[in-house]
């Protein structure tokens, strides 16, 4: 007989995904209370943080669509006469970085208004000399530089004849400037959800660790990994994790799909990003979130367990 032949292979240690699943889904059922408070609390962070990512993406979507938009509306005195007008024209064109210099008369403005109104008979009685609007310009200049447009706008302020102006520029800056704090604001309101998450996973888990307490000092007496202890609270997380992820991913995308079409419908002039271009990647995020959120709370509950 050949040397080492009677020698025994020594087993490998093969974890079951099945028992880990079973062990995992047992806890959550025996702390059902808890575990339902960590869905809901995680469930709701990841609906907020949603909300968040959808409005940024939302408002710079449509600040790029306003910057492409490098239109001033310049608006002349009511008493102005022809030949005045005509003068402030020339004004405009002389300027630095205009583009074009388009005259609208009130009574082209005035038809406009018709034309985008519901009820355009009010405006019959507002022809010839009761027309109450003025002479204006649309001014589109050539270089979107911040400086360059504000001296733009100062210079176009000053022409005699000029009553008003009303710049996309400014308008698109003013949003700009909202945008910037409520991300400032709803970064520490998710950095509060998150901590608060977290929170409530550790202490669920830390319910199933301390009813299993004794279970687990047997397995580490009698030589079981970290890895075979831990799997269980870990797969515990995850479920946790994954089921806030995909409730959180309906309720986004039912209240997205509300604002959209139903709140914002009738506002011409702000765009919305469609429900299957947001869909996917809204998805992928709160399941990515979700479950690492649910690993390290569980994680977190067992160290002191895990100690040698």
């Amino acid at each position: 007989m050949k040397a080492g032949a009677n020698k025994t292979k020594t087993p490998r240690n093969r974890y079951s995904t099945r028992f880990f699943l079973k062990q995992a889904f047992t806890s959550i059922w025996r702390n059902g209370v808890m575990s339902a408070a960590s869905v809901a609390v995680l469930m709701s962070c990841l609906v907020v943080l949603g909300a968040f990512v959808l409005l940024v993406a939302n408002l710079n979507a449509n600040l790029d669509n306003i910057a492409k938009l490098n239109v001033i509306m310049v608006f002349c005195e009511y008493d102005l006469t022809e030949e005045e007008t005509k003068d402030v024209e020339g004004q405009i064109k002389k300027l630095p970085n205009i583009d074009t210099c388009k005259h609208i008369t009130k009574e082209e403005s005035l038809q406009k208004m018709k034309e985008e109104s519901k009820n355009p008979g009010v405006y019959d009685d507002m022809t010839g000399e009761n027309n109450p609007l003025c002479e204006s310009f649309e001014v589109t200049y050539a270089d979107d530089d911040e400086t360059k447009v504000f001296d733009l706008e100062a210079k176009l302020k000053k022409i005699e004849g000029v009553r008003d102006i009303n710049s996309v520029y400014q308008t698109a800056k003013t949003i700009d400037n909202f945008k910037n704090g409520i991300m400032l604001v709803f970064t520490w309101f998710l950095v509060i959800l998150f901590v608060v998450s977290i929170f409530v996973i550790i202490n669920t888990i830390k319910q199933s660790v301390f009813a299993r307490r004794h279970e687990i000092t047997v397995m580490r007496y009698v030589g079981a990994t970290n890895t075979f202890i831990t799997m269980p609270f870990v797969f515990e997380g995850v479920i946790i994790g994954a089921c806030a992820s995909v409730i959180a991913y309906i309720i986004e995308m039912l209240l997205y799909n509300y604002v959209g079409k139903t709140a914002l419908g009738s506002v011409s002039f702000i765009s919305i990003i469609g429900e299957k271009a947001v869909a996917l990647p809204l998805l992928c995020g709160f399941i990515v979130v979700g479950i690492l959120t649910g690993i390290i709370g569980s994680s977190a509950s067992l160290r002191k367990y895990l100690k040698s």
